[in-house]
């Protein structure tokens, strides 16, 4: 592992079901996550997939990369743009790559992500470190 490399891109799926299931778990009903109308009303293109939950994708590809969740030290992110859910079978995708950005002399990574759904960076400032257990790191 080495700045510079690059880990291999995760993607993840995203159905207004998961929309449903997250929002239960969550107990964030909010309508633009499951009524069309409401979201088109506040002027976003569609119902859209929670922050938390888009930036929940991230995290679960640094934890693969990482090889085990307990792994992951620290991880931020700012939301950049929405992720649109179609009402439809198929969804939408959220890709997660990253790059090594540093590794410290105890063994930490610093991996830089880039989230995007539909060609778009829908997270910015996504910042991972992490002390991989050697599992799930694949370049």
């Amino acid at each position: 592992m080495r700045a510079g490399n690059r880990l291999a891109p995760q993607t993840f799926r995203v159905t207004r079901a998961d929309l449903v299931r997250y929002a239960g778990a969550s107990g964030d009903f909010n309508p633009i996550h499951w009524s069309e109308r409401v979201a088109m009303k506040v002027g976003l293109p569609g119902v859209i997939a929670h922050g938390m939950y888009t930036m929940a994708l991230a995290v679960r590809a640094v934890t693969a990369w990482a090889g085990a969740p307990d792994a992951v030290v620290e991880f931020s992110a700012r939301f950049t743009r929405p992720v649109p859910v179609p009402d439809d079978d198929e969804g939408t995708e959220v890709e997660v790559s990253a790059v090594v950005k540093q590794v410290d002399g105890a063994g930490l990574v610093r991996l830089d992500l880039t989230a995007t759904c539909r060609g778009e960076k829908v997270l910015a400032q996504a910042r991972a470190t992490i002390r991989p257990t050697g599992l799930g790191i694949r370049a």
